[in-house]
């Protein structure tokens, strides 16, 4: 693993405003290689706002960002694509009809220089890839479709998708939504094996409980401010978490 002692990325007071409305208050937060970071925070806290802002969606209206140290002008998503910041959303943009390797190359295929696709290139990649990050069943090969595969495992393919693009982070929202036990874990299983190859994650959910299972780090968000930076050894379980979140939204100790 490649040791760098500056963050990946690094959001200094950011702020960005919708006409009256402020989304992101002075936002201050980093994520360091190889590692998960879990951001929480309730409904309207500023998450969607904040991931969107990330990966220059939303330019900050002020405020700094900052990729491996060095402060980044007129912040965009070409530039966040070269800072190799990458998105897997709730709805994970597969086509269900298609391969796995498909959906991995789709829309940036290996190509011979005629322009032909190199088909059996691409095959034998997306199967290093889905191996390395966790798909151990002989019964899934790049060429197996998505439509067969279940949640937690489309979930892995999305991720697989992101590291071809040479993601160094990977942003994953609500990734563990509407997901079984089992299917679950394979996504931690996947996000584990992620981690231990130097990449870093940007986790977000409601569901603390994942959220704590699989994170190094948290970051508590509320009406656009970052209330609480946490590490895991300052939070003895979920409950504990939770327990701060509420006094977070309420205001009020427990």
């Amino acid at each position: 693993m490649l040791i760098n002692m500056e963050p990946i990325i690094e959001l200094k007071n950011v702020s960005k405003r919708f006409g009256g409305i402020t989304a992101l208050d002075s936002a201050s937060l980093h994520v360091d290689e190889g590692e998960v970071v879990g951001l929480i925070g309730d409904n309207g806290a500023g998450k969607s706002t904040l991931i969107k802002t990330l990966v220059g969606v939303h330019p900050p209206d002020s405020g700094d960002i900052i990729i491996r140290g060095e402060k980044v002008q007129n912040w965009n998503t070409k530039k966040a694509r070269q800072a190799k910041i990458e998105t897997v959303f709730q709805d994970r943009a597969l086509t269900p009809q298609q391969s796995i390797v498909w959906n991995i190359f789709m829309g940036k295929e290996l190509r011979h220089s005629f322009g032909f696709i190199r088909v059996k290139e691409q095959v034998e990649e997306a199967n290093r890839i889905i191996r390395e990050i966790g798909f151990t069943s002989k019964l899934i090969d790049a060429n197996s479709p998505v439509g067969n595969l279940s949640g937690g495992e489309r979930q892995g393919v999305a991720i697989a998708r992101a590291i071809y693009n040479d993601a160094e982070l990977i942003i994953l929202d609500e990734p563990t939504t509407a997901l079984s036990l089992i299917e679950t874990q394979k996504v931690f299983d996947f996000v584990n094996n992620v981690k231990a190859k130097g990449r870093s994650v940007l986790f977000i959910g409601h569901n603390i409980f994942h959220v704590y299972d699989i994170s190094d780090r948290f970051i508590i968000l509320d009406r656009g401010r970052v209330i609480h930076k946490l590490s895991k050894v300052d939070v003895g379980s979920p409950e504990e978490l939770i327990k701060i979140m509420k006094e977070t939204v309420t205001g009020k100790k427990e």
